[in-house]
């Protein structure tokens, strides 16, 4: 194999840990205001993060400028664990500052760090904290912020800022963002990634401001707004959603952003511009629409008549017909768009309502979003090829294409999305047998496959919450070490679709071109 460039993966790994000690120092910021005893590890992490860095640039840069493919996956993988582990340090340094008898103490062990940084930056929004209003406000808003920094992906913004630094930008931006293709917005790949990051800065002041005036304190919106524009799911309240249950407004608002956190991005951008038509035109996005449309009618429907009418005609009142509909919307678009937020527990419904939710687990997002899955862009391809394949039975020397937005689909690229799900449900099924076994040993039960199938395909498509023992309001910290670090691998496997990590492991990827 032709010699990679070590400094310029080392070089780039140090821009990342600047742009982490960024946010460190704004969490300080934070620990000041509110004055929780957590200024000094903040401030040494951040410095600490911050010096590393700045020695890492420093030493490569002579560096070459350009990189290829095969280092522009190799950046994103070393990037994203650099990432981790300099997001474990606040954790770690505030146990100097704080009780032993802390929940921070209590909790602690590394596995149980990493577990909680990974749950962040993949924007997958489990966590081993039972009693999160007992975190200092400093971490609470951390944890919001490895959700908003990991959501729409840090490598993106380092690709915004790369033309300062001499470096191109596009092997890095198709390794790290989702999706089988990323919409382009403007010919500089830097630009796109810059445009992204402006949508997305301005939608999470923009909800915030509304979550405030909605009810929520300025803490809780700003870090509401990071977590849910990020298709995450941490929450600065035990109960989560749950606690502004009786605030319609903001769970109506909070529909908005995961419906946009799921949403292609680059389509966002022409939103704003006011570009409708083109938007509409996407079939992505017009397939995203109908598939939340229906979903949540036919939940609807279940809801309406079986749970909230209680016993006779009578109750079905606009109150009942509001309230099925807001919850069933809310739902449907939380675990569709991976953000996983519950207003109320709904594994507590009808089974279907639960067979529902759980194959929305595999359905995720749009391409080129905040959300994880396997997108919807995928799921529309292999319909329309399965469909074509009717025709090529009966027309076996006919050459029928797959037609997306007008136009036919390469080939190679109808192979690589129906490999794509090939690797998701082997992967899914692999590791829910592995999950079992680690956390249950060879005694398990039935309830405990279901539980291992459930929270395992939640962890790779990095939704947050399963169904049943590991169900939404519930925590991870009865889970041994051993499938903490097995769901630490899923997720980050999961946020960078599959093959960016898995192809590291194939020889190919090692061979001389």
């Amino acid at each position: 194999m032709k010699s990679l460039n070590i400094k310029v993966i080392l070089n780039l790994s140090g821009v990342l840990l600047l742009l982490n000690a960024l946010f460190m120092f704004i969490a300080t910021c934070v620990s000041i205001y509110f004055n929780d005893h957590l200024l000094y590890p903040f401030l040494v992490s951040g410095s600490l993060v911050g010096l590393s860095g700045a020695a890492m640039m420093y030493f490569t840069r002579d560096r070459r400028k350009h990189i290829n493919k095969r280092e522009g996956y190799i950046v994103v993988c070393v990037g994203w664990l650099f990432l981790i582990l300099s997001g474990c340090l606040p954790y770690v340094t505030s146990l100097i500052f704080l009780p032993n008898d802390h929940i921070i103490n209590e909790n602690f062990s590394f596995v149980n760090i990493i577990y909680e940084t990974v749950s962040g930056y993949t924007a997958t929004g489990t966590s081993i904290y039972d009693d999160v209003e007992s975190l200092p406000k400093s971490i609470l808003f951390w944890r919001s912020t490895t959700n908003w920094i990991g959501g729409m992906g840090i490598i993106v913004l380092t690709i915004a800022i790369l033309p300062f630094l001499g470096i191109g930008g596009r092997q890095l931006f198709m390794a790290e963002a989702p999706g089988i293709y990323t919409d382009k917005i403007h010919p500089r790949i830097t630009e796109t990634a810059k445009n992204l990051w402006l949508v997305y800065l301005g939608l999470t002041a923009f909800f915030a401001i509304l979550l405030y005036f909605g009810g929520m304190n300025l803490f809780d919106a700003a870090n509401h707004s990071m977590s849910v524009i990020a298709t995450a799911g941490f929450s600065t309240k035990n109960e989560g959603l749950m606690y502004w249950n009786n605030n319609v407004f903001i769970q109506y608002v909070l529909i908005v952003m995961m419906f946009l956190g799921g949403t292609n991005f680059a389509l966002i951008y022409l939103l704003i511009k006011g570009q409708f038509k083109k938007v509409w035109k996407n079939e992505e996005f017009r397939w995203w629409v109908g598939l939340l449309a229906v979903v949540t009618f036919i939940v609807f429907v279940v809801l309406f008549f079986n749970i909230y009418p209680s016993y006779s005609v009578e109750t079905y009142s606009w109150f009942n017909f509001e309230h099925s509909f807001r919850s069933s919307l809310f739902h449907v678009v939380s675990i569709a768009s991976t953000t996983a937020l519950a207003m109320e527990d709904y594994t507590s419904w009808l089974t279907v309502t639960t067979l529902i939710f759980f194959s929305l687990f595999f359905i995720g997002g749009s391409a080129g979003s905040t959300s994880g899955g396997i997108t919807v862009i995928r799921h529309v391809i292999l319909l329309k090829n399965s469909w074509i394949e009717f025709k090529r039975i009966l027309h076996p020397n006919a050459i029928i294409p797959v037609r997306y937005n007008n136009r036919s689909l390469n080939q190679s690229i109808v192979f690589h999305v129906m490999a794509f799900f090939v690797m998701f449900m082997f992967t899914w099924i692999v590791s829910s047998i592995l999950f079992a076994l680690l956390n249950y040993g060879i005694t398990m039960s039935f309830q405990d496959i279901l539980a291992s199938l459930t929270l395992t395909a939640s962890t790779l498509g990095n939704v947050g919450p399963g169904i049943g023992e590991f169900g939404p309001g519930t925590s991870m910290n009865s889970l041994t070490d051993n499938a903490k670090l097995l769901c630490c691998f899923l997720m980050v496997l999961g946020r960078l679709e599959l093959y960016t990590i898995l192809i590291l492991f194939t020889p190919a990827f090692w061979k001389n071109n």
